[in-house]
């Protein structure tokens, strides 16, 4: 999807005065007069001179997108233009970044700063003696900045819950991110195809998006065969499996600071036409789970109203893979004995989604008020992201999975469990890993909206 610089132009004037309501909303009901926020600084290796990399911190990014700053600040005081002090040093080891004119920054006074003595200087000449709350990174010199707080609860709680409402300028950035996640989603699955290694598949992904690992929101998932049975699987193999069977891909790209977060599972098509008869029925099987958990998929993203419970959504979710594990004669029993007893657990150990927004798992998730108090997860689902109610504008990942991992079978095999379980059936389907299928969905009054679908339709 194509955004126009007039069109993120509007929406961002819109988008701002919201941020800086918030703040002040958030600024009065705690006491203090201004707010300072920290770009962050990349932090160093242990014994070394050099650092990992840059990414700005989300306070920070959803008054600007200015994602390669480090060091700078903006600082707000109700009823003010808000200031960025931009860091420029002379720095001849390393390219300093370039001073921001683009359409957002008429919306700013900018200072250029060479370093954090003149920051603070600035901001002593700019603020007076007014009480400044801050956030960010706590670095030595901050205790001379004359600072009323540094990292407040209760102002962070505040600004936090009211981030899972999205503007609509957030909603077009995540659109962005959308459709380019989709153009790199579909590049991967050809390299799946053709027969690649995580690490070339990974490489297709990057090609396609033009975003560097440290520019992405997280470092995708590259899960092939019994690798997608590990749900935060970190590594890239370099060498290819001796036979590709299945993909699982969890990845994303990035727009202006905004995310989105995308999974699909894929079968390897050779399988399913090839010579050995056995193999061709198991991947025949496991690309039925796949439709069957994409079919269940799609009738939760249907539940994302506002009014609708989290929990409601994540409950559906769990009786939905107990239906499937039942239907595929992986589990024996019912669907109430499957939940009641935690069996379903054992294929679907966590939760069916977040918020997401300018951080993956975006903050905010399980409070329910301004003053931080936490709705509890229930303690049949204690890894839960989410528990609030769903609002209009709420952005959140649909992503139900069921997986076939060794130490949670292990453990239904002491613990009883295993008796409700077809053994012979999970080790004909466990060499596949698993499935999950995973979209960003915009949560409104009439119809909500799906950013991943509607992102991958543009592409057909």
């Amino acid at each position: 999807m194509d955004t126009k610089k007039s069109d993120l132009t509007a929406l961002y004037a819109a988008h701002l005065p919201l941020v800086a309501q918030r703040a002040a909303a958030a600024l009065k009901s705690t006491g203090y007069d201004a707010l300072l926020v920290h770009s962050g600084v990349p932090p160093g290796i242990f014994m070394d001179d050099h650092n990992y990399g840059f990414k700005a911190h989300a306070e920070f990014k959803i008054w600007a997108p200015l994602l390669n700053a480090p060091d700078s600040f903006i600082y707000f005081a109700p009823g003010q233009r808000p200031i960025l002090l931009f860091n420029s040093p002379d720095d001849y080891w390393h390219q300093s970044a370039r001073v921001p004119d683009t359409w957002w920054t008429s919306h700013f006074d900018i200072h250029i700063v060479a370093t954090r003595n003149a920051a603070r200087e600035q901001l002593r000449s700019v603020a007076g003696s007014a009480s400044i709350a801050y956030v960010g990174d706590v670095f030595p010199e901050l205790l001379d900045w004359r600072l009323a707080a540094i990292n407040p609860e209760h102002v962070l709680h505040a600004l936090h819950f009211a981030r899972a409402a999205k503007t609509t300028y957030e909603i077009a950035c995540m659109r962005v991110a959308s459709a380019t996640g989709a153009r790199a989603h579909r590049a991967a699955a050809a390299a799946f195809e053709s027969g690649a290694s995580e690490l070339e598949i990974e490489l297709a992904f990057i090609a396609s998006c033009a975003q560097r690992e440290q520019e992405l929101p997280y470092n995708p998932i590259i899960a092939l065969n019994e690798h997608a049975a590990v749900l935060h699987y970190q590594h890239l193999e370099h060498a290819k499996p001796a036979q590709h069977l299945s993909l699982l891909i969890d990845a994303g790209t990035s727009f202006a600071g905004y995310a989105s977060d995308i999974t699909r599972t894929h079968v390897y098509p050779a399988l399913l036409a090839g010579r050995d008869r056995e193999l061709a029925g198991a991947a025949a099987d496991f690309k039925l789970l796949i439709e069957q958990v994409d079919a269940l998929q799609q009738r939760l993203c249907a539940m994302v109203r506002p009014g609708t419970p989290w929990v409601d959504v994540h409950t559906a979710s769990y009786r939905g893979i107990a239906e499937v594990l039942l239907g595929a004669d992986i589990i024996r029993g019912d669907v109430d004995a499957a939940t009641d007893s935690g069996l379903a657990g054992v294929f679907y150990p966590h939760g069916i989604g977040h918020l997401l927004g300018i951080q993956v798992h975006d903050v905010g998730g399980t409070q329910g008020d301004t003053g931080g108090k936490q709705i509890p997860r229930p303690a049949a689902h204690p890894t839960l992201r989410l528990t609030r109610v769903l609002a209009e504008g709420f952005v959140v990942t649909v992503e139900p999975g069921l997986y076939f991992i060794d130490s949670l079978l292990a453990s239904a095999r002491n613990n009883g469990l295993g008796r409700q379980i077809n053994w012979p059936r999970v080790e004909q389907l466990r060499p596949f890993g698993g499935v999950r299928i995973e979209d960003n969905i915009v949560c409104r009054t009439a119809v909500s909206e799906n950013l991943t679908r509607d992102a991958l339709r543009q592409l057909q």
